[in-house]
């Protein structure tokens, strides 16, 4: 379900169903209302896809949680799935990497900087019709091929989404008190993430990569493409949903989690 509603939460999908509505419309003779529609889509896909709205709804979730402290050695490091496309792996049996791939690459370097730290990885398949691999499978190889010790990688893959990641991952690395974890995702998936970590009564310290935007620098920065605004727009729509939709359920403590 939440795979589902993810796909209406993406305000490209939601624009071009309302212009397919206005075309049905007019096919039924509803001549009014099918203009109306389609050119409410067709203006609000410039706007989404020419505008800086991608950027002023993602900065906010960017700047919320700067880089942990490095000092002391952390005793682990928890890195969410995200990083690959599991349906094209699984067919081409090979490595297939999304944007989001610096959440690995950056653990390949974190590795070398703490040697003694654990390494958690979690996530399973995210293909919501197709099977394919699972990411911790793809994860292991990727790791291995950057020179990290396949006995220090933990891995989890059933998880599907955000909640089980944080459940699983707690119940893998079995934290005691007083041990230092990093959370390692995407920088606007972080507080969501560090939300739910948080309710799943699993501490964990923001060390977010893949940032999307420069800054605040970037609110004003229009897009030169519309597919490139909207993909910025619908990355940044569906996390809002998500943080809301986590706080209705519970599943995090507060509509946009602070530091």
């Amino acid at each position: 379900m939440s795979k589902i509603l993810g796909f209406l939460a993406a305000p490209s999908n939601a624009l071009v169903l309302l212009g397919l509505a206005g075309l049905v419309a007019a096919l039924f003779g509803y001549r009014g209302p099918a203009v109306c529609a389609m050119a409410v889509s067709v203006a609000l896909i410039a706007t989404a896809g020419l505008s800086p709205l991608g950027n002023l709804l993602l900065i906010p979730l960017e700047e919320r949680f700067p880089r942990a402290a490095q000092d002391p050695p952390p005793t682990g490091l928890v890195v969410l799935g995200g990083s690959f496309d599991t349906v094209v792996a699984g067919s081409r049996n090979a490595v297939a990497l999304t944007e989001a791939a610096e959440r690995l690459t950056e653990i390949a370097e974190l590795a070398r900087r703490w040697p003694q730290a654990r390494i958690v990885f979690t996530g399973g398949s995210n293909g919501l019709i197709f099977g394919g691999a699972t990411e911790a499978e793809l994860a292991a190889r990727m790791l291995a091929s950057f020179g990290v010790a396949r006995e220090r990688i933990e891995l989890e893959d059933k998880a599907r989404n955000t909640v089980e990641n944080a459940r699983f991952a707690r119940a893998l690395a079995n934290p005691a008190a007083g041990e230092r974890w990093l959370l390692v995702t995407s920088a606007y998936h972080m507080p969501r993430a560090v939300g739910v970590f948080r309710a799943a009564d699993f501490p964990v310290e923001a060390w977010p990569v893949d940032y999307r935007t420069r800054g605040w620098e970037d609110v004003w920065r229009p897009f030169s493409t519309v597919s490139a605004g909207l993909r910025r727009t619908d990355v940044a729509a569906r996390e809002w949903v998500g943080l809301v939709s986590y706080w209705m359920l519970g599943y995090v403590t507060a509509p946009l989690p602070r530091p």
